[in-house]
């Protein structure tokens, strides 16, 4: 299957689907990580006083529940075409071509717009403001 491309345009056009998903998951993951603590915390207590009981069937059902919604997060934005790099941020990137090159155009949770392109291989880190229009996508 080809891999959506989009123009910056697009990649703004595609923001109202994108963005709530996006918003949804790195909440879902805070909400995780704070369970994954207390599961930590609990575990360390259990240990430290002998008792032999097993941390709760409740918190393992709530971590199973937000690790599948995690993952729907995850699904739908791919089926939106825009790729997963960071759950914790919301970093996304929007593939796209710019004159002739595979790029990333890339936005995270609390951004107002995709202004921001990466090459393939030079990540978060290598950030530049999108210096054209729609010419290049497809």
């Amino acid at each position: 299957m080809a891999v959506r491309t989009f123009t910056p345009d697009e990649a703004n056009e595609a923001l109202p689907q994108v963005r709530p998903v996006a918003e949804r998951m790195v909440e879902l993951r805070e909400r995780l990580r704070e369970v994954e603590g207390e599961q930590r915390e609990m575990v360390t207590t259990i240990a430290g006083n002998g008792s032999g009981f097993a941390v709760s069937d409740s918190r393992t059902d709530e971590y199973n529940q937000l690790v599948a919604k995690l993952e729907h997060c995850v699904a739908e934005l791919d089926r939106l075409g825009v790729q997963v790099k960071d759950l914790d941020l919301g970093l996304l990137d929007f593939p796209a071509v710019r004159d002739g090159e595979d790029v990333l155009l890339c936005w995270h949770v609390g951004e107002d717009r995709v202004e921001w392109w990466h090459g393939l291989e030079e990540g978060y880190a290598g950030r530049k403001p999108i210096d054209w229009g729609e010419r290049g996508g497809s």
